[in-house]
């Protein structure tokens, strides 16, 4: 019994410190932000494919860069309230873009737009909001690739950290996003 307590203790020890830890690397932040790329490098579009779990850069209709992801922890369907962790789909806009996430460094897409928003008030439920393209929770940057496992999210869209900093570069505010099934 006192080893069974013990081993108790230890995962509450454990968890407590990983939630610390997590809250102390929120407020430390992403550091830097790259320096945007030159305009002949910039994407002027984005495509992300959820059944593919890919986002593409385009350039005059062409692919230049292409990102395995991890989307909202439920994935399937069109993000229809506050919560549901899924991803919306659409056509949307990226419109700003936050050096200071408590991701690593992230970029808004302009969900909810006039639609979404309708859907939801019709439905007596809030859309929900800051739907973001970022890298992973500030401090947990070394799993890298593993995040993509499994989506975990709250229905934003998310990449390594070396990637978000190169997409970062590379799609400057006002880039249209269109997301699909």
């Amino acid at each position: 019994m006192k080893r069974l307590l013990r081993i108790v203790a230890a995962l509450a020890v454990l968890a407590l410190g990983v939630v610390g830890y997590t809250a102390a690397m929120a407020r430390v932040g992403s550091g830097e932000a790259p320096a945007m790329a030159p305009p002949d490098q910039q994407a002027d579009a984005i495509r992300v494919d959820k059944s593919d779990r890919r986002l593409e850069l385009l350039r005059a209709g062409g692919v230049i860069a292409s990102y395995r992801i991890s989307l909202g922890a439920a994935p399937e369907g069109h993000k229809a309230r506050e919560g549901d962790e899924r991803t919306p789909q659409g056509r949307y806009v990226i419109d700003w873009r936050n050096p200071n996430s408590i991701a690593h460094l992230s970029l808004h897409i302009s969900y909810p737009n006039a639609d979404d928003s309708a859907r939801a008030a019709q439905a007596g439920v809030s859309p929900g909001g800051d739907i973001m393209i970022h890298g992973i929770a500030n401090g947990w940057g070394w799993i890298g690739g593993l995040h993509r496992l499994w989506d975990w999210t709250n229905g934003c869209i998310a990449v390594t950290d070396a990637e978000m900093r190169e997409i970062w570069s590379r799609v400057p505010d006002g880039t249209p996003i269109t997301i699909e099934e």
